[in-house]
């Protein structure tokens, strides 16, 4: 069945639709809380508070936008309201099982061993570089240049201007550059 008609049905009562809706956005959403949080609990429990406010407020998703849009501004809510209760900006430390950036995104080369662990180095550095971010651009570069979100996209997901959006994008990608660079004199 098609997105919009499992969201009709949903929005009309049909539990077992609102089952699918959450069954087929639930890696989605994890994925992306976990990106941001950088914590398996807080991403679980983000996950969890995302398809609670999506079915408390379905009624108001007028359909306008893809589901999984909205559903990625709601976990950014989520996310940067967990961030503003905290003291400091970054979250925990790395986990370089769980890396964003997995094996999908690296060459086949990867199998030969000594590519693999400066890949796998290179992973790390950039991952820790990454939490270093404040969330609020953190958030603008996962959308960008993780999640492949367009400008606009990113800018209906976050609430930003597409203005704003590209500030942040650039400030981030400036930031994440000097931390790659600072790593690699030492």
């Amino acid at each position: 069945m098609e997105e919009k008609e499992l969201v009709r049905l949903a929005q009309a009562g049909d539990r077992k639709a609102l089952s699918e809706l959450v069954k087929s956005n639930e890696q989605t959403v994890y994925n992306f809380a976990f990106k941001i949080c950088r914590d398996k609990e807080k991403a679980e429990n983000t996950m969890q508070e995302t398809f609670l406010s999506m079915i408390k407020n379905l009624s108001q998703f007028s359909g306008e936008s893809k589901l999984s849009t909205w559903l990625y501004r709601i976990v950014a809510n989520h996310c940067m309201m967990a961030a503003r209760s905290q003291k400091k900006y970054t979250f925990v430390e790395i986990e370089t099982e769980d890396s964003m950036f997995d094996e999908k995104y690296l060459s086949d080369s990867t199998r030969l061993p000594d590519i693999s662990i400066e890949n796998n180095e290179l992973r790390i550095l950039l991952d820790n570089a990454i939490s270093k971010l404040a969330p609020e651009y953190r958030l603008v570069f996962l959308l960008r240049d993780v999640e492949e979100q367009s400008t606009e996209e990113t800018a209906n997901i976050t609430g930003l201007s597409v203005a704003a959006v590209k500030s942040r994008l650039h400030r981030a990608r400036a930031f994440l550059r000097n931390e790659l660079s600072e790593a690699f004199k030492r």
